[in-house]
């Protein structure tokens, strides 16, 4: 091992991986730090269950925001499977059915729910309109920062001034009772202003209007896509293109101080400790932190101490191995109602009450959530013997579950939430989910759950926040303190750039700050 590295990387997630790829793709030596014995980060598969060949996305699930150009500059082996089935909405005996393909049975749903056609065609408008502003901003992601109003003007020249409103001023919940009528309707919307965001829909902070963003603009498009063979095949080829490129990769290096470097010194210092408990240390041209913000907060020397800014992650994640779908109340197709996005108890209402409780410090009573089977688009994760019956898998994420409900009591307050989420789900099923759980080599059913207070500690997400902390808008604002620098990932010391989720245009698996951060180096007068 060297000395001294060009670019030593703080965080071997699929990030990480992307900015080690690019970096050493440029010329530079680059040396990769994972405190696990693996790398991935979130995006990674796995064998949860005993003696049970099915390999589970585990944290992280579908792919939306990993652009294009990461895939062909990199020449990433990845397949990403579209579903068919927007999503599908159980309401008593019946439900609403979004169907991508067929806008025909997609109308008749929604005039069985609500009784008109009023916001089917209202749903037609308002998703036309972010698709024209995902077309625009999707290609923004992969180049320096445009200002807030060079976006604002390409949004209203092609969109229009409504469109630039609706998304980027007014609260959400403010424009979705504005634009549909019936409360699931609204509430199938709201959700992708929710998804691993603790939030109100009215927030004035529009927090939940950035993570609505992100939802929708992924590649032009805004579909949220299936890994062929698990998360772990995206990550998977991203480390293996960082080590094609040269890129050095050490596993079981828990990385303990950062010294950032003295301005005009030779270099920041990196320390870690190695797997047998020896500490190790680097000097590097640039340091780029594939870590939380408040993690690279601690390194750097700050307190470790959460504070009242401190993110916090509010999702219940629930993994599940089935041996066939679970009957509906609807005589819906199971594999369209499976195969895309299933909300569970998720109208504006249900979300909002949901929501207060949380807020009050109470899990929900009914606690709404979205599901979707991976097995439906590809079944390449279930070994052959599984893979030959009915079984599949199922992955539940749960909202308004913030970390702040598990701290005191962690394993009490997540078998009270695994368990009111579950007979959530059994209130809009036929039939109990326990009665089609498949069992493990030991007899134990084949599920696992992770909390937040989980998340934080197995894959180092502060307060298990998924995106690291409140997601920003994908535009330079100097105006409102903004100091990110041309590509987003700029910190206070010159040497040390955000390589992760908690940079400006982060979240989701995307590669994009990964891959910000490496151009920022390249580009860099800082030896």
């Amino acid at each position: 091992m060297r000395s001294r590295y060009d670019v030593v990387v703080v965080g071997g997630g699929h990030n990480g991986l992307t900015a080690a790829a690019y970096a050493a793709r440029g010329g530079r030596s680059v040396l990769v730090l994972e405190r696990a014995d693996h790398v991935g980060g979130a995006a990674v598969s796995a064998r949860p269950f005993a003696g049970v060949d099915a390999r589970l996305s585990r944290y992280s699930y579908l792919v939306s925001l990993l652009p294009r150009r990461v895939v062909d500059e990199l020449g990433l082996p990845v397949t990403l499977k579209r579903r068919r089935w927007s999503s599908y909405t159980p309401v008593a005996d019946g439900g609403l059915l979004v169907d991508s393909q067929d806008d025909g049975a997609t109308r008749a749903s929604f005039r069985r729910l609500t009784g008109s056609d009023a916001d089917f065609e209202a749903w037609g408008r308002f998703y036309a309109m972010t698709a024209e502003v995902a077309r625009r901003l999707a290609p923004t992601l992969t180049e320096p920062l445009l200002p807030r109003s060079v976006v604002r003007d390409l949004v209203v020249d092609g969109v229009g001034e409504e469109a630039w409103r609706a998304l980027f001023e007014e609260p959400l919940g403010e424009v979705l009772r504005r634009t549909f009528a019936d409360d699931v309707v609204r509430g199938v919307a709201a959700t992708d202003g929710l998804i691993g965001t603790f939030a109100d829909v009215d927030e004035p902070s529009l927090r939940q209007n950035r993570c609505f963003l992100y939802h929708v603009i992924g590649n032009g498009t805004g579909d949220w896509d299936v890994p062929v063979g698990g998360m772990g095949a995206v990550s998977g080829a991203l480390r293996d293109a960082a080590v094609a490129a040269g890129a050095t990769i050490v596993t079981s290096a828990t990385v303990t101080a950062v010294d950032p470097g003295a301005s005009g010194g030779s270099g920041a210092e990196v320390a870690w400790t190695d797997a047998e408990g020896r500490t190790q240390g680097v000097t590097a041209g640039h340091v780029l932190a594939a870590c939380a913000p408040a993690e690279l907060d601690r390194l750097l020397g700050g307190d470790a101490a959460p504070t009242a800014d401190h993110p916090e992650g509010a999702q219940l994640k629930v993994n599940m191995l089935l041996t066939r779908l679970p009957r509906l109340r609807d005589d819906v197709d199971p594999v369209a109602a499976f195969s895309g996005t299933l909300h569970v108890n998720e109208s504006l209402t249900q979300l909002q009450a949901a929501h207060a409780q949380a807020a009050a410090g109470r899990i929900p009573d009914l606690p709404p959530s979205e599901i979707y089977c991976h097995t439906l688009t590809d079944r390449t994760i279930l070994g052959p013997e599984l893979a030959a019956t009915d079984a599949q898998t199922i992955t539940l994420f749960g909202l308004h579950m913030p970390a702040r409900l598990f701290r005191a009591a962690p394993d009490a307050a997540r078998d009270q939430a695994l368990r009111a989420t579950l007979a959530s789900l059994d209130s809009v099923l036929a039939e109990p989910i326990e009665d089609v759980l498949a069992l493990d080599a030991d007899g134990a059913p084949c599920l696992e759950v992770r909390t937040p207070v989980d998340l934080e500690r197995e894959v180092g997400l502060p307060g298990g926040h998924i995106f690291h902390r409140d997601l920003s808008w994908p535009f330079a604002e100097p105006d409102a303190g903004d100091e990110s620098g041309p590509w987003g990932v700029a910190t206070e010391h010159p040497r040390v750039l955000l390589a992760a989720a908690g940079a400006r245009r982060g979240g989701g698996v995307s590669g994009i700050p990964g891959r910000a951060a490496a151009m920022a180096v390249l580009g860099s007068d800082v030896g």
